[in-house]
């Protein structure tokens, strides 16, 4: 995890990497607003069609301006921990960790899969960065090896494209468990469900609830089972038709 933070542009802990991150956020935000204009250019034509259209491609799989990181690994995942639950009103980094085991087999095996993926490749790129240190370090009087280094950190660079891709497949299967199960994190919370023109009220009830910051004024479904105060109603000697007891 500690890998993946590091890489991802949380730098704000030392004054030094608070600075290189201001500087490479407002790049950031640069190839954002670039690839906005794109985006909303009204030219004809074919290539310009198919410009626009890769311009709001790239923008869709990036978090807004104002909450950029400075790498483009951090603003894919960012793109989905700001975006997935938020569209239903669902805050995602509180309800995540509580969806994520409502998801069905086939999308866990996803999801599995690529966060694996995304692990394998950021701890690629670990070791070839420190594979290219130790190589600098031990053939500094070495000119005709230096090619060694410039070959660790090109490897180092495709295991970090092939991270950002994996961060980016991560955030878009994290969109559809939010699509096809946020329903059941309210059926495994018992609280009924929602109609098209409340869902978004409800959701954002229970988001404030798992923030801590309130709690929704909803009754409890139990579906199958027989209630607190129903069974406290029969009284003990209750006894069901068939003689047994409750």
């Amino acid at each position: 995890m500690r890998a993946v933070r590091v890489l991802e542009g949380y730098w704000d802990r030392w004054p030094l990497t608070a600075r290189l991150a201001e500087a490479l956020i407002w790049l950031q935000r640069r190839r954002w607003h670039a690839l906005r204009q794109r985006a909303d250019r009204l030219a004809g034509g074919d290539t310009a069609r198919r410009m626009r259209a890769d311009a709001r491609r790239r923008l869709a799989i990036r978090p807004p301006a104002d909450v950029l990181l400075p790498t483009a690994l951090g603003n894919a995942l960012r793109a989905g921990e700001l975006s997935a639950g938020e569209r239903y009103g669902l805050t995602t980094l509180a309800t995540w960790p509580r969806i994520y085991p409502q998801v069905s087999e086939r999308m866990a095996d996803a999801l599995n899969s690529a966060r694996g993926a995304l692990d394998t490749a950021v701890n690629l790129c670990w070791s070839f960065l420190v594979l290219t240190g130790t190589a600098a370090v031990a053939l500094h009087d070495e000119p005709t090896y230096w090619w060694l280094c410039g070959g660790g950190l090109l490897l180092a660079a495709l295991a970090y494209k092939g991270a950002v891709t994996a961060a980016q497949s991560y955030s878009s299967l994290m969109h559809l468990a939010y699509d096809l199960h946020r329903f059941d994190l309210l059926e495994a919370l018992h609280y009924p469900l929602p109609t098209r023109e409340n869902e978004e009220d409800l959701f954002a009830g229970v988001s404030a609830f798992f923030t801590g910051s309130g709690r929704p004024d909803l009754p409890y479904v139990h579906r199958g089972d027989r209630s607190y105060a129903d069974e406290n109603d029969r009284g003990p000697d209750s006894r069901s038709e068939d003689g047994g007891s409750w």
